[in-house]
């Protein structure tokens, strides 16, 4: 599947290992929440770095203490009219102050591009290559929002304050 990050097609630089296949020396991976919560304290002392896939049906702020451990953190769409995801996203990046790498992984259809950047991601998981090809105009097909978000885009309510900052 074509890796989305900030607009472009990228190599996935991260290995997705199995909860019982053995962790590569030195290589990036992305392993699943119980093998990471089983792991945890092992893999602190873990010298390349370790991504989580993060179900969308357990609560995201049980990941917080371990959010200095991560390097990169997946949530997942089991099916396109779930999007709880969503939800996760912006708690990580509002609440939790999460910073780093976030992907949407699973059902990503391409009509989802725009509100998966709004609301934190910065990395997609494409289905095809052709929604890879179509993100850059997908995620510039609309110039203005009622909603406010985790991008830079001002709501439409900021522009006629004249804020685009966001609220401290």
């Amino acid at each position: 599947m074509p890796l989305i990050e900030k607009g472009r097609v990228v190599e996935d630089r991260f290995h997705r290992i199995g909860d019982d296949e053995a962790l590569p020396e030195g290589a990036p991976v992305l392993i699943g929440i119980d093998r990471f919560l089983r792991e945890a304290e092992a893999l602190k002392g873990r010298q390349a770095p370790v991504g989580v896939i993060w179900p969308n049906d357990r609560p995201i702020g049980e990941i917080e203490p371990y959010l200095g451990q991560l390097s990169l953190i997946a949530l997942g769409f089991p099916i396109f009219r779930d999007g709880r995801a969503y939800s996760q996203a912006r708690l990580l990046r509002e609440r939790l102050g999460w910073t780093g790498p976030l992907r949407a992984v699973g059902n990503v259809l391409q009509d989802q591009f725009l509100l998966m950047q709004r609301s934190g991601f910065d990395q997609i998981e494409a289905v095809k290559q052709a929604d890879a090809a179509a993100f850059e105009e997908v995620v510039h097909r609309y110039s203005a929002f009622y909603q406010p978000a985790t991008d830079e885009r001002p709501s439409l309510l900021r522009q006629r304050l004249g804020r685009t900052a966001r609220p401290e």
